[in-house]
């Protein structure tokens, strides 16, 4: 054997009671779990006493974007020292791949605040324009964890369609079909959408449908950022199933939370109509974030009739005076669609990462303590940002329930997603802490969930979503992507002051076999692939 687990409590991913057993690795996979006191021990060229700790099977991030950080930052020790071995990308309906060269710098300029990426930055050699190109630039280059990718449906409508506010037409939808079918042939395990981010946002039920068709023909599956997670909540949740329903298509709801004032003490509804649905035979699955504020770009907040034309027909937009204070009452008295059909409260955006430096200044500070402190009005200031900074700035947007939270991450279709946006000079702590706070907080402190329960919700349920016949549990014959966690002092170290704080009590994580996290140190080892939809499947 190449190594050997000691006396470890082995937590298999399958919400049963965990169990003490040795368990050995070979080539990669687990090739012996020898239960305590049932036989002779195994043996193996490195033997690790793993007494005291906690083995599961490798967390999977069903919510990440990390499209470029890989590449920018191979080692990835954010999601790596969480004991995170595959993230899904591609999330929101925006990233990368397809492209060509004009999408590829209007979506670059688009999702800045996100990835960093925008058009003055060199860090990355965007040398790719498919998804394909995408996945192989990945494995050429190396990584620290496993990658799965989603093909975006707002990237796929700026090559169709542009960024027009208007039905596609059949000719359109077509390419569009072909676009989604290419992506899946080249890998990708499903398709993304943004339903509050442009141009995505302008596809209709019908068009989404046929996209969604050809995702079933491939058996992946639709993972939308819906229509509103506030004053219209449920109704996009009932959207999306019946979309699916009618497509014959899985469905992954992302960062399935109940925000917004207006959706206090809701979660019951949601978790009903899931239920319900459940019942009638549909695939559906969701994931969540343990926290209660979001994160996304200032943008994003527009009204999505304001974001028609691209980043350059928003930028001017927001220079005319006249059209200026139209967005402004669209979103302080009407509720505008980016947020969520609520009117929006400066008091609960906080600036969390510039593109520019020369804007550090704003990173920390709610818009309505900048406004108050300069003595102007919010939107003023959140109108000079946007422009200063050229779309480019992120936001928290302190909007969220803890009791919304708790109910729907024990729901039975649940699993983990960080929704993670490492770029900024202040990130949201998710990025950094998600799963140890899923471990240490909801679990061993607040007692949500078990601990054989929360381990499943993170590790087995997404590999069934992602239908990965060998991933997830902690048996023979699976691979050797494995986190080795101490369950009395795991904890996420980020906080909302601190948020890149790395993690405490996961000192080993495994991935192939190899140890990329070994002492709470990361190593040198880049173990990673991309795991892509396999063919015929």
């Amino acid at each position: 054997m190449d190594t050997v687990l000691r006396d470890v409590r082995v937590v298999d991913g399958t919400a049963t009671p965990s169990y003490r057993a040795d368990v050995a690795l070979k080539d990669g996979r687990i090739a012996e779990i020898r239960r305590e006191g049932r036989g002779p021990r195994p043996g193996g060229a490195r033997v690790l006493d793993a007494h005291g700790l906690a083995l599961s099977p490798g967390f999977i991030d069903m919510h990440a974007h990390s499209d470029l950080a890989l590449l920018r930052d191979p080692a990835h020790e954010a999601k790596a020292a969480q004991g995170v071995t595959l993230e899904v990308l591609g999330q929101d309906g925006l990233s990368y791949a397809p492209v060509d060269d004009r999408t590829l710098a209007e979506v670059r300029a688009q999702i800045t605040g996100w990835n960093g990426g925008g058009p003055g930055d060199t860090s990355v050699d965007f040398d790719w324009r498919t998804v394909g190109g995408y996945l192989d630039r990945l494995d050429r280059q190396g990584i620290a964890v496993n990658a799965a990718y989603l093909v975006p449906q707002g990237t796929v409508r700026m090559l169709a369609v542009g960024w027009e506010d208007r039905e596609a037409t059949p000719a359109e939808v077509d390419r569009m079909k072909r676009l989604v079918a290419e992506g899946l042939e080249q890998g990708a395990v499903g398709l993304s959408s943004g339903l509050t981010y442009t141009p995505g946002m302008y596809a209709t039920d019908a068009e989404l449908t046929e996209l969604c068709r050809v995702v079933a023909a491939y058996d992946g599956y639709y993972c939308p950022h819906h229509r509103s997670y506030g004053a219209g909540a449920l109704e996009a949740y009932a959207e999306m199933i019946a979309l699916t329903r009618e497509a014959g298509c899985a469905l992954h709801l992302a960062h399935a939370t109940m925000n917004f004032g207006v959706n206090e003490g809701r979660a019951p509804e949601l978790l009903a109509l899931l239920d319900a649905a459940l019942a009638d035979g549909a695939d559906l699955s969701l994931d969540t974030y343990p926290y209660t504020p979001g994160c996304t770009t200032l943008v994003a907040m527009l009204p999505s009739w304001a974001g028609e034309g691209g980043p350059e027909a928003v930028l001017a937009r927001l220079r005319d005076d006249a059209t200026a204070e139209r967005v402004r009452r669209s979103m302080e008295v009407e509720g505008a669609d980016g947020c969520h059909g609520v009117p929006i409260d400066w008091d609960a955006i906080e600036i969390s990462g510039v593109a520019d430096p020369a804007l550090a200044g704003y990173v920390g500070r709610t818009v309505a303590a900048l406004a108050r402190a300069r003595g102007e009005r919010p939107w003023a200031v959140a109108r000079g940002l946007l422009i200063a900074d050229r779309l480019g700035s992120t936001i928290l947007q302190h909007v969220g329930h803890e009791e919304n939270v708790r109910a729907i991450m024990r729901h039975r279709a649940h699993t983990g997603g960080s929704d993670g946006i490492l770029h900024g000079a202040k990130p949201h702590p998710r990025a950094y802490g998600t799963f140890p706070h899923y471990l240490g907080r909801y679990a061993r402190e607040l007692g949500v969930l078990s601990l054989e329960e929360c381990v499943a919700h993170l590790t087995s349920r997404p590999a069934a979503r992602l239908r990965l016949p060998d991933r997830g549990l902690v048996r023979e014959g699976y691979r050797a992507d494995l986190v080795l966690f101490d369950p009395e002092t795991v904890a996420a170290g980020a906080t909302f002051e601190a948020p890149r704080t790395l993690p405490t009590g996961i000192p080993y994580v495994l991935i192939a076999g190899r140890f990329v996290m070994e002492d709470g140190h990361r190593t040198d080892v880049l173990a990673g692939r991309t795991v892509r939809r396999s063919p015929g499947r």
